[in-house]
């Protein structure tokens, strides 16, 4: 990771807004480590998050054993951490009420046993899965990922037959894709119109090494196909991911600290099409951390969507911030 923000930096906006984060990581690399304590400590901030989303991160897979069960022990490490936060120990939130894991749907039918033993080892919190498919034919994006994926993965007969594995089980894809994909991931929720699909990060724009004059017709390409998406009833999106360096609005690289008002200034334009292509009942909202903290803290960051939805009803705001989240992922945590 290039940078983590620590500290609140600036008093919490709306702190009494309730919120489940709609979409974390956890994980200890040797660059790297994000884990209870540390979203406990951001938490503990001043936003009032109570329930969060966890999301694949390859974090602790399994080293050995049948290459379709290997994911599984991330699975088994974030019910743990569900089980720990559950105490009550770490404060009121209740992290990882809902789990995304990750499967290799190019294994085609075969991807069914990861799916099973997933089930099997958190049945109260599984919902889904996500496997990155982000590609796009300019090289610059390859350098934040791990592992770039192929061209094409959504659209092949592999990938359809894993999918059908997710259909038949009733659970959820979440997808991860550039801008210039969105008419792939659209014609995977036409094939599948039952199964629940949740955009990540409203389809990353690819903005990266953009010049001002460039940015509008991106702008416009990008919102042009995510309301084509929002057509498919079947899909909901992801509100953020903002701060990921994909986007180009250029924080990641700067080297102070951005303020609330400078971010919320850049995303305004992304996080008001992203709401009027899906409606508040389809829309929810997540911090993506520690992967923004390319950009901000999480304090800036939760006040940044919140002061670009200031102005909506309370009923509007009930459902970005809980409501969409609690059911799209089955989250039963009260809401105060």
């Amino acid at each position: 990771m290039k940078k983590r923000f620590h500290g609140a930096q600036e008093p919490v906006f709306e702190p009494d807004l309730p919120i489940i984060d709609a979409h974390h990581h956890l994980f200890d690399r040797p660059a790297a480590r994000y884990l209870l304590d540390e979203l406990s400590a951001d938490i503990a901030l001043g936003h009032r998050v109570l329930s969060t989303v966890y999301v694949e991160s390859r974090a602790f897979m399994r080293a050995d054993g049948p290459e379709p069960i290997r994911p599984v022990g991330e699975v088994e490490f974030a019910n743990g951490i569900a089980a720990m936060s559950a105490s009550g120990q770490y404060g009121p939130c209740r992290v990882n009420a809902a789990i995304v894991g990750f499967a290799d749907l190019t294994l085609g039918a075969r991807v069914g046993e990861t799916l099973d033993a997933h089930q099997a080892a958190a049945p109260e919190r599984f919902r889904g899965i996500r496997q990155v498919t982000l590609w796009h034919p300019d090289p610059a994006p390859n350098a934040f990922m791990f592992d770039p994926p192929q061209a094409g993965m959504m659209e092949t007969a592999a990938f359809h037959a894993g999918f059908g594995a997710i259909a038949a089980r009733g659970l959820s894809f979440d997808a991860a894709v550039f801008h210039t994909q969105l008419p792939e991931l659209t014609a995977l929720a036409d094939a599948f119109p039952n199964t629940p699909i949740i955009l990540n990060h409203l389809g990353f724009a690819m903005g990266l090494g953009l010049a001002p004059a460039q940015r509008a017709d991106l702008f416009a390409k990008w919102q042009g196909a995510l309301q084509e998406l929002a057509k498919r009833p079947n899909v909901s999106a992801k509100i953020g991911g903002f701060g990921m360096p994909f986007w180009g609005f250029g924080f990641d690289a700067g080297t102070g600290v951005a303020s609330s008002d400078q971010l919320a200034a850049a995303w305004r334009p992304f996080v008001l099409a992203g709401i009027e292509a899906f409606g508040v009942e389809r829309a929810m909202m997540e911090s993506n951390f520690p992967a923004d903290g390319h950009s901000c803290g999480y304090v800036p960051l939760w006040n940044a969507l919140k002061k670009t939805t200031a102005d909506f009803s309370d009923t509007e705001k009930s459902e970005l911030y809980w409501d969409t989240a609690a059911r799209t992922y089955g989250i039963d945590v009260p809401k105060p």
